[in-house]
């Protein structure tokens, strides 16, 4: 099963009920709560989400808070994202969301350190998952588009190897950034998506763009009309795919690129 949808609530959206009718209307059947700057929402409203969203058949993920860093020098700010990514899980899980979208940790000064600093991060907020009887969230750790980002797929698989619950989201604009403008024919994109496919587990959970870039990779996202990558090649490759997936779209036009993307297929 393929679906899509926008990186938060259709825009003019007065409240997150017009939101979900409105992604609905657009025949979109996939949405991504944005908590970028905090998973400030209370149990009963994320309850109320949830069923709303289990009405129209619209699959919930949820976007944990920018502010994330776990290879920080600062010990306060490791110990915080333990606690933003924690609060996105209870409000994910409330919603009955099946998936956290988190960006780890940048490189910083201690570059040799990410990888381990994000295993410990991590496997602290699954102990915590674990003790709060939380186990139907997937902690999504996504590919970054900045080379001076920690996240690669092969630096995911490493923490997948130590942290049991955790998956990579493939954001196919920041690998085609972050390599310079790499994802240029069909068999670029089949190879990546091979190589996701392997990590990926149930439900490949994608974030689709295209990007503007320089030599330390992104710089911001575009539309999908900018074709930088093409995302036509993404859908000629996945057209018959028996992989389930879900597509959420962060160009400006969210939830009309959302629409242009499905119906490339």
């Amino acid at each position: 099963m393929l679906r899509f949808g926008p990186a938060g609530y259709p825009q003019g959206s007065k409240n997150p009920k017009d939101g979900l009718d409105k992604t609905k209307a657009l025949g979109l059947d996939a949405l991504e709560v944005e908590f970028v700057r905090g998973a400030r929402i209370s149990e009963d409203k994320a309850l109320e989400v949830g069923r709303m969203a289990k009405d129209r058949d619209i699959r919930l993920s949820c976007h944990a808070p920018y502010f994330i860093s776990f290879n920080s020098e600062n010990q306060e700010t490791r110990d915080k994202s333990i606690n933003w990514v924690m609060d996105t899980v209870r409000a994910a899980h409330n919603m009955g969301a099946y998936l956290i979208v988190i960006h780890a940790a940048s490189y910083g000064k201690s570059p040799g350190t990410a990888t381990q600093s994000v295993i410990d991060g991590l496997s602290r907020c699954k102990d915590i998952m674990d003790d709060e009887g939380i186990g139907d969230v997937i902690l999504g750790i996504e590919t970054m588009g900045k080379k001076g980002q920690w996240g690669t797929l092969k630096e995911i698989e490493e923490v997948m190897d130590s942290v049991q619950g955790t998956h990579p989201v493939l954001d196919v604009a920041h690998v085609h950034a972050r390599d310079i403008g790499w994802l240029r024919t069909e068999d670029d994109m089949r190879s990546l998506t091979e190589d996701f496919f392997k990590l990926s587990g149930d439900i490949a959970h994608f974030h689709i763009s295209c990007i503007r870039y320089g030599d330390k990779g992104e710089i911001s996202h575009l539309p999908l009309e900018a074709k930088d990558p093409d995302l036509q090649l993404l859908a000629n490759v996945l057209r018959d795919t028996k992989q389930d997936c879900t597509f959420i779209c962060e160009s400006p036009l969210q939830e009309k690129d959302a629409v242009v993307f499905r119906d490339m297929f």
